[in-house]
């Protein structure tokens, strides 16, 4: 699993083996990006490491650095990011049909656990876009008299799908393809609590605890 996780003005890249419980390596930047991704991959790969496959976001700097550094890897996309960031483009409570249906759709997600029921949810998928075809094609224009697609999110929405679609369901050809990064978010969140209990810290002392918490805690 691959993930990072943000604080107040910089980030935690995680590096994690779920077989091991280990975390093979971590680094503090300033945001997520192609270059630190590539420099942590190359250091495991010198390290020798072996990597079957890795459960990710779809973080395009990321997926660049797999592609260049472990390209015979197989890349799943997290589902649950999937699930979340539909949600939160497709509002909590929507109003109409359109993003009624798709919610349900992405609701199902989490529930593939055979190639019958990926097939089946692809489908659904598909439906949906042909049916709604036109009404995502509508668009609007603005006073400066330019056109711009008028169901933005939607389609957003549709695209985050369309282009994890290809690496969604490895975890079907693998049982220990992991289908989520669920496991780092967990460690995510005890992280962060441990942090609160230390409210006041410098910039420069909050990362200096955030190394030694993940030297002691997985590595120590």
């Amino acid at each position: 699993m691959i993930d990072g996780t943000y604080f107040s003005d910089f980030c935690q890249l995680n590096y994690f083996d779920n077989d091991l419980k280990y975390l093979q390596y971590f680094d503090i930047v300033k945001k997520e990006n192609y270059l630190d991704y590539k420099m942590g991959l190359e250091l495991l790969k010198k390290a020798g490491l072996q990597v079957s496959s890795i459960t990710c976001d779809g973080h395009k700097g990321l997926l660049n650095a797999i592609s260049e550094i472990f390209p015979n890897t197989t890349i799943q996309r997290c589902v649950v990011h999937i699930i979340r960031m539909s949600n939160i483009y497709l509002r909590q409570k929507p109003k109409y049909p359109v993003a009624i249906e798709l919610k349900e759709i992405v609701k199902k997600l989490s529930l593939v656990n055979s190639y019958d029921e990926k097939e089946m949810w692809i489908q659904s998928f598909k439906n949906w876009e042909q049916k709604y075809y036109h009404f995502l094609q509508e668009k609007t224009e603005h006073i400066s008299g330019r056109k711009r697609y008028t169901h933005r999110l939607l389609r957003r929405t549709r695209s985050l799908i369309s282009h994890a679609m290809p690496n969604l369901f490895h975890y079907l050809d693998d049982r220990k393809i992991l289908k989520s990064n669920n496991g780092l978010e967990s460690r995510f969140f005890y992280l962060k609590n441990n942090l609160r209990t230390h409210r006041g810290l410098s910039r420069k002392h909050t990362k200096n605890f955030l190394s030694w918490y993940s030297y002691f805690k997985y590595r120590g």
